[in-house]
């Protein structure tokens, strides 16, 4: 009942902003909207005069600057800024629920159960599917024609798709040009995330009175969909609760000024977007861009369903770059670890498999001090640090499987795992990540290892609390299984 209410009135805020051209923002005040248009950007005749579908919200097009300034902390090499134009579009205004999902597909694969929770652990091609199914539940022409792992959009089908990247930042942040599409970073009231981490408290993690956001609860699960304020579009959970595919391939930015882009039209990795319920506020940024492999879903990956509102032209061929996973072959451990954890997990599986055992180090080792190490790993991971390694793999070619861990450090991995992984060719190697972690599970870690080596599969990650307890043994064991590795 309550989403019910809600999607009422958000379409009465609709036929508000239809008549006065204007929404209202979360503090109450008047916000800017894009002027209506009968035409779209490349002057194609719009259907905006038509129906909003049901429970849906125009989008009005218009202009902005996607990607971030070189000034915003904790941005990435990835969001250059550069000028976009979109047309416009229909978007719901809550993430898509389980409810929903199950209706059309009879299935639900969340780690959380609720009927108005958002879906998740779906993934890219599972949301492509579910596009299509209830498209032609609907009457309406499904968007996408599959093909295997290649997939071609139908710019022209009324049907239900997937939001591009840029049509997904444009609503997003709502006119805004801030890190957040709120006047600050938000909190733990206002957005579901890693609420012990609002941004920028990396650098100020010893000196908190100086954050305009004190760290807040971690609620450790999603919640119900609209359990928050919407943004000035009417968007809600736009940043938190779960990240979002979108169409595009993962790839950098064109720096020339672009209308409706639909970004690379081959890559090995999809974008998702928006940050879910275990991450940091750093990475829930508008600008901020995530990846995975299309075929591989998350517990905090769910989707956000758009329609067109302008009559497109032509269709966007995305062909698959394979990365095919295999347990075959040598296998190599790889890890790095600071406080044990991430060793002894890393022993557990060179027990069970009987591969060979590598441990990261460094010349210039971390402290050994915790609260040194913490100012220490943030600083390297502002910098984009690339610490020099003391030990090295002789003939990682011979290796086929590479069994990859590290600590979760500031929701991502340590600099010195990047380091190594731009020191050899993965090309056609399998990468499987394991990760200690003290409530954050993965992180953005797993963005973070498959920007750096696209070129690898990644197999299905495992994340061990601390050091596992009494049961890591048979979790172990259950991974290596899943990944098609055989123990001795």
């Amino acid at each position: 009942m309550k989403r019910l209410t809600a999607i009422f009135l958000s379409l009465l805020m609709v036929v508000s902003l239809a008549a006065c051209g204007s929404t209202t923002s979360t503090d109450g005040e008047s916000a800017s909207h894009p002027p209506a248009s009968s035409q779209s950007a490349d002057g194609s005749e719009t259907v905006a005069d038509q129906d909003v579908p049901e429970g849906f919200i125009l989008i009005e097009g218009g202009s902005f600057q996607m990607g971030s300034p070189d000034s915003e902390p904790w941005r990435s090499e990835d969001e250059t800024q550069h000028s976009v134009t979109v047309s416009d579009f229909y978007i719901s205004p809550y993430e898509l629920t389980q409810a929903d999902f199950q209706m059309v597909t009879n299935g639900n694969p969340s780690s959380f159960s609720g009927e108005n929770l958002p879906v998740e652990n779906i993934s890219w091609l599972d949301a492509i599917s579910y596009c299509n199914a209830r498209s032609e539940l609907e009457g309406l022409t499904p968007a996408y024609t599959v093909d295997g792992q290649n997939v071609t959009w139908n710019r022209e089908a009324n049907g239900y798709r997937l939001p591009t990247e840029a049509e997904w930042e444009y609503a997003c942040r709502a006119g805004t040009t801030t890190p957040f599409n709120t006047e600050n970073s938000p909190s733990a009231d206002e957005v579901n995330y890693y609420g012990h981490y609002p941004y920028e408290i990396e650098g100020n993690y010893f000196s908190q009175g100086d954050l305009d956001t004190q760290p807040g609860q971690y609620r450790e699960t999603t919640v119900e969909v609209g359990s928050f304020a919407p943004n000035a579009y009417g968007l809600y959970d736009m940043h938190g609760n779960v990240s979002e595919w979108v169409w595009d391939y993962y790839g950098s930015y064109s720096t020339e000024e672009q209308t409706d882009p639909t970004g690379p039209e081959t890559g090995s990795l999809r974008v998702y977007r928006g940050g879910g319920w275990n991450d940091f506020a750093k990475n829930m940024r508008s600008a901020y861009r995530a990846t995975l492999e299309q075929d591989h879903g998350s517990f905090n990956i769910g989707i956000r369903l758009v329609r067109n509102a302008v009559a497109g032209s032509g269709s966007v061929s995305g062909s698959a770059t394979s990365n095919n996973t295999s347990g075959d072959g040598n296998i190599l451990i790889a890890y790095f670890s600071w406080g044990g954890n991430t060793q002894g997990v890393a022993e557990e599986i060179q027990s069970q498999t009987g591969a060979d055992l590598f441990e990261i180090t460094m010349v210039n080792p971390y402290s050994d001090d915790y609260n040194t190490v913490l100012d220490e790993a943030q600083r390297d991971q502002n910098e984009q640090a690339r610490p020099e390694l003391a030990s090295h793999v002789e003939n990682m070619e011979q290796y086929d499987t590479i069994i990859l861990g590290y600590p979760n450090w500031w929701a991502s991995i340590p600099m010195p795992v990047a380091s190594f992984l731009e020191e050899y060719d993965f090309s056609g190697k399998t990468i499987l990540p394991f990760c200690s972690h003290g409530g954050g599970r993965f992180g953005q870690s797993l963005t973070a290892i498959s920007k750096l080596v696209p070129d690898a599969a990644m197999g299905e990650a495992l994340s061990i609390h601390y050091s596992g307890g009494s049961s890591m043994p048979d979790d172990v064991s259950e991974w290596l299984s899943t990944n098609g590795i055989s123990e001795n």
